[in-house]
């Protein structure tokens, strides 16, 4: 039987899809039957072709670069710069275990939870204790609510939820005004998503699209099959279809030079128009298994293993400078378990510290909390905290560890009718030595099944009030109990086969008054973190009433499914009026993409951390690639923008080296 070429593939498949949602939207079943197809290519497709290596300039034991942290922002750029022939170690203070925790996407709580890959944070929304504590996921006893980070290589993209959704064309632009370099434009930025993006749900002769199909990181999107063969998800996409239609003006993300509606968030004919309606959810998974730095630096590591080399159990604790401020290399501690957020901490271990030399630049990407406290222990900081501390203050930035940027976000969790017939027999959970796998667990060993996505199965985009700049609200729906982080909530989503969540995100948070402060000079301690939530932050109005119009978005929808929904168990009847909304939205709103707190700006701006080349204000040799040096939080998912960043860092690293210029911030 002759197979038609895989361009013509997908785009069958796309009008399929797209008859598919048309199906739900007026209900008729038929068609929904006979729908069938799949937006991802076959799986024998070609290879993105091999990453080339260039040959180190020595085969040496030296460093010309030392990258602290293997995250979206650390493992990219190291692997970018091993390429270019530079000798590259990167420091990690996890391990590089892979359960099926990592690499299942459906298991992405249980990865955050995993003492293999977590790194448990614990953090303060509010200063007032009378206000924290009325949060029922704050822990007295740690003095905050769970913020979970990974340690392992690949960072926090080894247990995020895997969405990649582009960011929003006016977050580059801002950048560019900012600091008055161009290169920061949004139509400059976006090759750096083409070249990181191999996307698989796209037609590859679609260029206009500006995706990227060559690219290391795989994208990919659920089989929409899955939503057709149960009945409550396709009465809850519906009504979700049916409250764009009223709210946004269009039921659907869609452009109107085609013949068909298109919804895909990342195609850049949307994000240029800044498109609002439900929408695919893009997912950084290949094969049905997780994707992220980590499979990129084992493919740097595999085809030029003389480049980049990586560390593991290594626990950065200060950056060395000269007398000129000039970074010549990391200290380090080398051992598991050593810093006091991981859950297998013992406060006791007495390893020695040891140092590594960095000949071109040391580059700091530990995230927004654990880059900020690197520069203060290493004496750059505001000076009255790193006197208080003992630490001697060698380069004054008042802004470090401030500025500290969240989203906000909530839940709206409803109790069906029924069973939903996708999850039912799930465990959620690998199967147990000598215990038979669930039947969605041997799917996903066939790359297949609900196992194979991140529980998402639809997402809108909209504007919380039609006055705001931007989309501001990303509300997904996903089958689970999910309100927020607390330990054991990984478990928590699990329970029952009748449960669905309503995730309301804010994105283009105003609040700018979070901060990131030493706890003590002892590097093996966790920072305070205190986001100063709402009326203790900044613009704390408009967020809170954004964060409430979602509320009141999603009850919308639900009440679209009286027929398919037996009751809201969160927030509850009792939850009724706009002003119990907004108490309940204080009371327990929270957050997971911690970002801002090394802000990138000009050195005329006092709070400005790092310039738009990633260097350090007042030093020589040191970088910060990570999502600190976001002036403001970007986009509503932001490891795309990490990743994007990261990118563009490489190529900024590799012109100062070939130039000749150092890394020198004027001053």
């Amino acid at each position: 039987m002759h197979k038609r070429p895989l361009s013509e593939q997908v785009a069958v498949s796309r009008r399929r899809f797209v008859a598919l949602l048309g199906a739900v939207v007026s209900g008729a079943a038929g068609l929904l039957a006979g729908c069938v197809g799949f937006l991802r290519p076959d799986r024998d497709s070609p290879p993105s072709p091999a990453l080339n290596c260039v040959e180190a300039d020595d085969g040496g034991e030296g460093f010309d670069y030392v990258v602290v942290g293997s995250g979206a922002g650390g493992g990219p750029l190291a692997s970018r710069l091993a390429l270019a022939g530079y000798r590259v170690l990167l420091l990690e203070a996890g391990g590089e275990d892979e359960p099926y925790d990592y690499q299942v996407p459906a298991f992405h709580p249980r990865a955050s939870e995993n003492k293999l890959l977590a790194w448990s944070f614990f953090v303060r929304h509010y200063g007032s204790n009378a206000q924290q504590a009325r949060d029922e996921k704050f822990v007295a006893r740690a003095n905050g609510v769970l913020y979970p980070r990974a340690a392992t290589v690949g960072g926090c993209t080894a247990h995020n939820a895997l969405i990649l959704i582009y960011p929003h064309n006016s977050d580059w632009d801002h950048i560019a005004e900012i600091t008055g370099d161009a290169s920061w434009s949004a139509d400059n930025m976006r090759p750096y998503f083409q070249r990181l993006e191999r996307c698989e749900y796209v037609a590859p002769d679609d260029t206009a699209s500006r995706h990227g199909f060559k690219g290391w990181l795989t994208t990919n999107v659920a089989d929409p099959l899955l939503m057709v063969r149960d009945r409550f998800l396709l009465t809850l996409v519906g009504a979700a279809l049916r409250e764009s239609l009223v709210s946004v003006g269009r039921s659907v993300t869609q452009l109107r030079t085609k013949l068909y509606s298109h919804f895909d968030p990342n195609d850049w004919r949307l994000v240029k128009t800044s498109a609002e309606g439900v929408c695919l959810t893009p997912l950084s998974v290949d094969a049905g298994k997780r994707t992220g730095s980590r499979e990129l630096i084992r493919q740097v590591r595999q085809s030029c293993p003389q480049n980049l080399v990586v560390w593991t159990h290594c626990l950065a604790t200060r950056v060395l400078l000269d007398k000129d401020k000039r970074a010549t290399g990391v200290e380090y501690l080398r051992g598991a378990h050593l810093y006091a957020a991981d859950p297998g901490y013992k406060g006791g271990a007495t390893a020695q510290p040891r140092t590594i030399s960095a000949r071109r630049e040391v580059i700091l990407c530990g995230g927004a909390f654990n880059t900020p406290q690197l520069l203060k222990l290493s004496g750059i900081g505001p000076r009255a905290e790193l006197a208080a501390h003992g630490i001697e203050p060698l380069v004054e930035l008042p802004g470090v560890g401030e500025n500290l940027q969240d989203r906000y976000e909530i839940s709206v969790v409803t109790r069906m009718k029924g069973k939903f017939s996708a999850v039912e027999g799930m465990k959620f959970r690998p199967p147990r030595a000598g215990e038979e796998p669930d039947p969605q667990f041997r799917d996903w060993l066939r790359d297949k099944g609900p196992y194979t996505t991140n529980g998402a199965v639809v997402s809108l985009i909209k504007r919380s009030f039609p006055d705001r700049p931007e989309p501001d609200l990303f509300i997904f729906g996903l089958t689970g109990y999910f309100k927020g982080y607390y330990p054991g909530y990984s478990r928590a989503i699990a329970r029952g086969e009748d449960y669905f969540t309503w995730a309301i995100l804010k994105a283009h948070s105003n609040n700018r008054a979070g901060r990131v402060t030493l706890r003590s000079k002892d590097p093996r301690q966790v920072p305070e973190i205190n986001f100063h939530y709402f009326g203790e932050g900044t613009g704390a109005g408009d967020d809170l009433e954004s964060v409430v119009a979602g509320v009141q978005t999603v009850r919308r929808i639900t009440a679209r499914c009286r027929n398919a929904i037996e009751e809201e168990v969160l927030p509850g009847p009792d939850v009724a009026t706009t002003d119990q909304i907004r108490l309940f939205v204080r009371d327990n709103a929270w957050g997971h993409h911690a970002s801002c707190t090394c802000k990138m700006g000009p050195a005329s701006d006092p709070m400005a951390v790092v310039d738009s080349r990633f260097r350090v204000h007042g030093t020589r040799n040191l970088r910060v690639v990570d999502a600190s040096v976001f002036p403001r939080i970007p986009g509503f998912f932001i490891v795309s923008a990490v990743y994007m960043i990261s990118e563009k860092a490489s190529d900024v690293i590799v012109e100062d080296a070939k130039a000749g210029s150092g890394a020198r911030v004027r001053v």
